[in-house]
C-alpha cells in the first residue's frame, strides 16, 4: 500500500513565494507515495503558522504517513520548537523528509543531535536578520528617512461629495484609490471641515 505523503511549503512573508521550493520537494514526496495534502504557508516560523497547526492536526488524527519539506529551517526556525515538533512527528509514526537534509529521515543517536544543531543554526540566523534589520532601520531614522508605507494624498472633499450622493465611506475609499483606514481616520480628525487635501498612511 502507497505511503500518504504530505508537503509542507513556508517562506518567512507574503513578498516571497514558495516556487523554488515546490520541484523538487514535489520530486521527492512522488517518489515516497502519493501526496495526499499540501500545507502552504508565508508567515515568519516565530509567528502563528495556522498551516502548520493543521497538519499537525492532521498527523495526530492519522491521516498521513510522511512528511517532505524543503529544510529544517523551513519547517521551523526554533531549536527547541524543532527538536519537539520532529519527535513528536517520529512518536505519530509520521517520516519526515527532508530535501536539503538527507540523513533527516535515518533512524540513530545522532539525528536528534543533528536535528538540533541545524534548527539552533536557523534559530541564530533568524536572532542576526532581526538585529540587522533593526539596525538597518535606526541608521535611516538617524539620516532623516520616513520608516514604513509612504503617506497617501487624498481629496478629502471627494470623499464626503460621495457620501453625500449615498456611498458609503468604504465605497468612497475605493474610489479615490485610498485605503479605507486611511480616509476612515481622516474622517473621524475632521468630521465637518473641508481641507482641500488631507494625508494618510496607507
Amino acid at each position: 500500500m502507497a505511503k500518504r505523503v504530505a508537503i509542507y511549503l513556508r517562506v518567512s512573508t507574503d513578498q516571497q513565494t514558495t516556487e523554488h521550493q515546490r520541484p523538487e520537494v514535489e520530486q521527492l514526496a512522488r517518489a515516497r507515495g502519493n501526496i495526499v495534502a499540501t500545507y502552504e504557508e508565508r508567515a515568519s516560523a516565530s509567528k502563528q503558522r495556522p498551516e502548520f497547526d493543521r497538519m499537525m492536526r492532521d498527523a495526530r488524527r492519522g491521516k498521513l504517513d510522511t512528511l517532505v519539506v524543503w529544510a529544517l529551517d523551513r519547517f521551523g526556525r526554533s531549536m527547541v520548537g524543532n527538536l519537539q515538533d520532529v519527535l513528536e512527528l517520529d512518536r505519530l509514526g509520521v517520516q519526515i523528509v527532508s530535501v536539503r537534509e538527507s540523513w533527516l529521515d535515518t533512524a540513530g543517536p545522532t539525528r536528534s543531535l543533528l536535528v538540533g544543531i541545524f534548527s539552533w543554526v536557523a534559530e541564530q540566523e533568524r536572532v542576526r536578520l532581526i538585529e540587522r534589520t533593526k539596525a538597518g532601520m535606526a541608521t535611516a531614522r538617524r539620516r532623516g528617512k520616513r520608516i514604513g508605507r509612504p503617506r497617501r494624498r487624498f481629496d478629502l472633499d471627494e470623499v464626503r461629495r460621495l457620501v453625500r450622493q449615498g456611498a458609503s465611506l468604504r465605497q468612497a475609499a475605493t474610489t479615490v484609490g485610498v485605503p479605507f483606514s486611511t480616509v476612515q481616520r481622516a474622517w473621524a480628525s475632521d468630521p465637518k471641515g473641508c481641507p482641500e487635501l488631507v494625508d494618510g498612511s496607507a
